[in-house]
């Protein structure tokens, strides 16, 4: 498998449907700017769904990729090594802030353990079916996976993508249920930006001490020494430093952007596998959108990198998707917003004089006064 071979098969958005979406909006009741960024929103889902007129988000899904990391073992995590499929069941029993959130905004979730290091009997085979292997290699010291595990998993997150596009899923909250994954993803962005360790390193969605993050950041710099070498070739690097939920979240954003699938991300780990999925489509990020500022640094610099104006800011940072699933309801505004508010009537057509359904004394919508 070549990722480079998605350059082909993405397409930007239409641009020309997206000039027809703002002069549409500059017809519409509401006077252009009133909105906000809103307006911007409702433009790029124009563009994304081909229609000048905005179609409401009708089928979203949050889709989380499970995973455990050999690095975990260092002692770089808040949570012990090997134990995402805690993660996992807590979502799956509605108990984690994700299910909560997803029940309230009435969104389906759909978990994939793609590299989780547990009895596969733990978990309902719905969950475990794809897994890839069992946990990933530590990447300070080996790599993550075999070069045939990482093409599996990017397949895998194509196979998802795909899945999800012939259901009818009109937009999609992607998040990641792991442990030790900030520390591969630090991984991946640092080496793809050009920068040392200490400036990618972060605390984590669990939260580490001082001597914890020296700890990771000495990790990360260890396995950025692995990945230099096969910076020319992203399914080695995710092979090298990555891991079987990076390389399957990567290869489900490439397929969401062949299919015309938008995605909101989350946190670093979304913005890690999307910078390698940038590096191999430069199309794709055409296509995302970034859910919400996670106080990672390493999350700041890939998303400045691609380019991508994070919707939230609220220092959410518990991960598994939360601060992405919040930004929705705000990307369901701009739609509904672009779909439904009607335009201001033509005062040259014979219904928009004064008295007509369009003026003042009529039945129609009356004109936004200083439009």
């Amino acid at each position: 498998m070549n990722l480079d071979d998605f350059s082909d098969l993405i397409e930007r958005p239409d641009g020309g449907i997206r000039r027809d979406a703002e002069e549409r909006r500059e017809r519409l009741v509401v006077p252009p700017g009133a909105l906000g960024r809103l307006d911007e929103l409702g433009e790029w889902l124009s563009a994304a769904q081909a229609s000048a007129v905005v179609r409401t988000i009708r089928q979203p899904k949050a889709v989380l990729f499970a995973g455990d990391h050999g690095v975990a073992s260092l002692g770089v995590s808040g949570r012990a090594a090997g134990t995402a499929h805690e993660l996992v069941r807590a979502v799956l029993d509605g108990a984690s802030p994700v299910a909560v959130l997803a029940r309230s905004l009435d969104v389906p979730v759909r978990v994939v353990d793609a590299g989780l290091d547990c009895d596969p009997g733990l978990l309902p085979a719905e969950v475990v079916r794809h897994r890839i292997r069992r946990g990933s290699g530590r990447i300070d010291v080996e790599d993550a996976l075999t070069a045939e595990e990482a093409g599996a998993a990017v397949r895998l997150g194509v196979a998802i993508a795909d899945e999800e596009a012939d259901s009818g899923t009109d937009l999609v909250v992607l998040g990641d249920l792991s442990v030790g994954g900030t520390t591969p993803a630090c991984t991946l962005i640092a080496a793809l930006c050009g920068t040392d360790a200490s400036v990618v390193t972060g605390r984590g969605g669990a939260g580490i001490d001082d001597l914890a993050w020296m700890r990771k950041c000495a990790a990360i710099r260890d396995a950025l020494r692995r990945a230099r070498p096969v910076l020319g070739d992203q399914l080695e690097l995710l092979a090298a430093v990555g891991g079987a939920d990076l390389a399957a979240m990567t290869g489900f954003l490439l397929q969401a952007s062949v299919r015309r699938m938008p995605v909101i991300l989350d946190g670093v780990v979304g913005a890690a596998c999307a910078l390698v999925a940038q590096r191999a489509a430069f199309r794709a990020p055409d296509w995302w959108l970034a859910g919400q500022v996670s106080g990672e640094p390493a999350q700041a610099k890939a998303l400045d990198r691609m380019a991508l104006n994070p919707l939230l800011d609220h220092g959410v940072h518990v991960g598994e998707g939360t601060g992405a699933l919040l930004a929705l309801p705000l990307v369901r505004a701009a739609a509904a917003f672009a779909a439904e508010l009607p335009e201001r009537p033509d005062p040259s057509s014979p219904d928009g004089g004064d008295g007509g359904d369009g003026g003042d004394g009529g039945d129609g919508v009356p004109e936004t006064p200083g439009a």
